[in-house]
């Protein structure tokens, strides 16, 4: 099995200029997968592969007024278990897309994912902050194993023109790993999941360490061997290649804003919304991702839109709709700042379908994981910076001083995606 793409489908394009390249994509393409249901499982696949990932990386959201109050220790200091992990994210993923782009994208997912399993479970039995955001940071070195290599995968084994959708159906995966690891940690820490066991929000660590491990059997079964990759004269060429190219540069910038916004935003708000006069517990902070849900029927038909319109114009788009999201939140009624999040949430999952889809486009051919990997590196430092960031800005205004940061933020985004991304090409 060597792929999905079919003959004659990859374009001039991205093969001009590099011979050897472009013969070893010529190999690859000479076969496919007979049937359609083995395409259909390898979407299946990689949509678990996001899953799995993401089970993990937010886990500490929810509980973070908890951990300020068991620990004695303030909202910045707290939020390290979010940031931790987004920087060991950060740190890793240039090498794990190396790694992939010389052993194989599909052994570096499926070891990664029997990996995280190891400090996940051990995250259960932190006794202290600091052992806590160890543990955290551990998880986040292994992470990018997963999901950046994931988008690589997509990129090489997918045909362009049905990139975009499966990459929205990809990144619907990780919306669902978002929720349901905050959702495992939330409720086990003030409801009682065992009989015979008091609530503790260890157990929602455990929980997902026994999850990790069901997800890696399950990706070793049905993930199908990537194609051969073509010969480069060396993987640091690829890195350089990628820096000096403009369109990537933007839209690593892109990244790093998508994911501060997000971070910023649900790690924060958790403060505002357990403070009176909403006074919310974890369990209904954990709740308050339900509105990650919509983005499970948003992303996909953004992946369509996508194709439609260009990976500018949808996020142009998106962005704008995020920024009225944001602003709704301001209004003090629970109903009006769920339907805020509603659309703040749906406009940045289908900026990083947009994101993720013109990473795949602008890359060459073979050297589509180190791009990931670079982009997943601009991403989640900016997921380590908002997990601090909006701390310090907090103490200038709460709530309101962390939206004016995050709409900054946002604005900057669409004038960099508007004005330096390609528009859609036509035929």
């Amino acid at each position: 099995m060597q792929g999905f793409r079919k003959s004659g489908e990859l374009s001039l394009e991205e093969t001009a200029g590099v011979a050897v390249e472009q013969s070893a994509v010529e190999k690859r393409t000479s076969g496919a997968f007979a049937s359609s249901g083995d395409d259909t499982l390898a979407v299946i696949a990689v949509t678990l592969a996001g899953v799995a990932a993401f089970f993990n990386l937010y886990a500490t959201q929810p509980l973070l007024p908890l951990f300020e109050q068991i620990f004695h220790a303030t909202k910045a200091e707290v939020g390290r278990t979010v940031s931790a992990a987004t920087l060991g994210v950060a740190i890793s993923a240039p090498f794990c897309g190396a790694l992939a782009e010389r052993v194989g994208r599909r052994k570096v997912i499926v070891l990664s994912i029997f990996l995280i399993a190891v400090p996940t479970i051990l995250a259960a039995t932190a006794s202290n902050l600091h052992q806590l955001v160890f543990w955290r940071f551990l998880q986040g070195l292994v992470m990018p194993g997963i999901f950046g290599v994931t988008i690589a995968y997509i990129g090489e084994e997918w045909p362009r023109h049905r990139m975009p959708l499966v990459t929205s159906i990809y990144v619907t995966g990780t919306v669902l790993g978002g929720f349901l690891g905050r959702i495992f940690t939330g409720v086990a820490a003030t409801h009682r999941l065992v009989p015979f066991l008091a609530p503790s929000w260890h157990d929602g660590f455990l929980i997902i360490g026994v999850l990790d491990v069901i997800f890696g059997i399950l990706l070793w079964r049905w993930l199908p061997p990537d194609s051969p990759l073509p010969a480069s004269a060396g993987r640091e060429t690829n890195f350089t290649r990628h820096l000096r190219n403009p369109q990537l540069l933007a839209t690593y910038a892109v990244g790093f804003n998508v994911l501060f916004t997000l971070v910023g935003t649900f790690t924060y708000i958790t403060f505002y919304l357990a403070a009176p006069p909403f006074g919310l517990s974890p369990a209904q902070l954990s709740l308050l991702f339900m509105v990650y849900l919509v983005g499970l029927v948003v992303t996909p038909f953004g992946g369509v839109w996508i194709q439609r319109v260009g990976s500018r114009a949808a996020l142009v788009f998106s962005v704008m709709a995020g920024v009225i999201g944001i602003l709704l939140t301001l209004i003090p009624h629970m109903v009006i700042i769920l339907l805020g999040l509603v659309m703040f949430s749906s406009g940045v999952f289908v900026c990083q379908a947009a994101s993720t889809s013109n990473i795949q486009r602008e890359a060459h051919s073979g050297g589509r994981a180190s791009a990931s990997g670079l982009y997943v590196m601009f991403y989640y430092i900016g997921g380590s910076v908002a997990g601090v960031l909006p701390g310090i800005i907090w103490r200038y205004g709460q709530w309101k001083a962390c939206v004016a940061l995050i709409v900054a933020v946002q604005l900057i985004t669409m004038t960099i995606a508007g004005s330096i991304w390609r528009g859609k090409q036509r035929a």
